[in-house]
């Protein structure tokens, strides 16, 4: 069943746009499967790969030589380790699994699996440490994550998700797996990235402006233009 809706699923979305899809299933068998029966116009994200059983082994050897990208969560058969040091041991690896198989780092994005604060009163620090020491010993990869994770269960969750966003851009994060039509969290965005000098001069902070995806001047009927 989840293979027939997977393959239904990208034909519809492919009818409508020419954007890279992202194919998301804890199942590595069916990820392989959809490579490798070629359903996709154009390489996407394999979301995901990690430390359980043999999931890079068997994932990374179809992505070698193409233009797939990948994304590896740090857990392992044990599940997801609050420890930060953990998270970075199974990153190092699934990097080193990676360049041994000749999946290009800049390919790989690394989701460090942020925590909820309400059970770990750490997770912004631990998710802060991930990012900085992955950056530093393999700065070629890339670092994703989702963001809401960290609010779980906390009122007025979209203060905590922003603030985290903020943090975690000033701190190297490439990417984020989030709803791209949440205008409180794009805003955040734009305006940190400008901050951070990733954006330098503010130049695409003020043309989301002008197209009024942010502030005062932001309009609905932008979302439909993504």
């Amino acid at each position: 069943q989840e293979y027939k809706a997977m393959v239904w699923l990208i034909e519809e979305i492919q009818k409508v746009t020419e954007k890279p899809i992202c194919i998301d299933s804890p199942n590595a068998r069916l990820l392989a499967r959809i490579i490798e029966e070629g359903h996709l116009h154009r390489p996407g994200i394999v979301n995901s790969v990690n430390e359980e059983g043999d999931k890079c082994e068997m994932i990374f050897p179809l992505l070698a030589e193409t233009q797939w990208e990948v994304i590896g969560l740090t857990c392992d058969d044990q599940g997801i380790p609050e420890d930060p040091e953990k998270k970075i041991a199974i990153a190092r690896t699934i990097i080193q699994k990676s360049d041994f198989y000749g999946v290009a780092r800049e390919r790989l994005h690394i989701d460090p699996c942020v925590m909820a604060l309400a059970a770990v009163p750490s997770a912004m620090k631990d998710f802060e440490k991930v990012i900085c020491e992955i950056h530093d010993f393999a700065p070629e990869v890339k670092i994703t994550g989702a963001i809401s994770n960290i609010s779980y269960d906390m009122p007025a969750r979209k203060y905590v998700n922003i603030c985290c966003m903020a943090y975690a851009i000033h701190e190297g994060l490439d990417s984020a797996i989030m709803d791209p039509l949440d205008g409180d969290l794009m805003s955040s965005i734009y305006a940190c990235e400008a901050l951070c000098m990733k954006d330098r001069g503010g130049r695409k902070y003020n043309k989301a402006y002008r197209r009024g995806k942010i502030g005062t001047n932001r309009r609905e009927d932008w979302k439909m233009k993504i």
